[in-house]
């Protein structure tokens, strides 16, 4: 199971695997308070992607290809097969510093994740 919390809410006993997304640390949190398992910069939306984006929700549609765009290569799809071999087993939490949540890399990549779960286990069924 995957699901996207912001890097601010109180951590949860249920929050299983915690995975900060960005790539920039967040501020006024610090690393003990965080209670990370990772930082995953590798799969974190570039620094030119991000600040053309905006979280202007206009662009959403298109920041979404281009962050896929991005994560098509070898480092990040590991991270990627990875992150999803552990949600098969457990709750992975994806955390992330935006205000906007529904228009978050959080948002895209929990698609992206569910994407290359299910095509993880087609493979290993075969």
């Amino acid at each position: 199971m995957i699901v996207t919390k912001r890097i601010y809410e109180p951590v949860g006993e249920r929050d299983g695997y915690r995975v900060l997304i960005d790539r920039l640390w967040p501020r006024g949190v610090s690393k003990t308070a965080a209670q990370l398992d990772e930082w995953a910069k590798a799969i974190a939306p570039s620094n030119e992607l991000r600040h053309w984006y905006g979280h202007d929700p206009a662009k959403w549609e298109e920041f979404q290809r281009r962050y896929r765009q991005e994560l098509d290569n070898a480092e990040a799809q590991a991270v990627l097969e990875a992150l999803a071999k552990r949600a098969r087993r457990g709750r992975v939490t994806l955390l992330y510093s935006t205000k906007s949540s529904e228009i978050s890399n959080a948002q895209a990549l929990a698609h992206i994740l569910e994407h290359v779960g299910k095509r993880t286990n087609a493979a290993a069924q075969r």
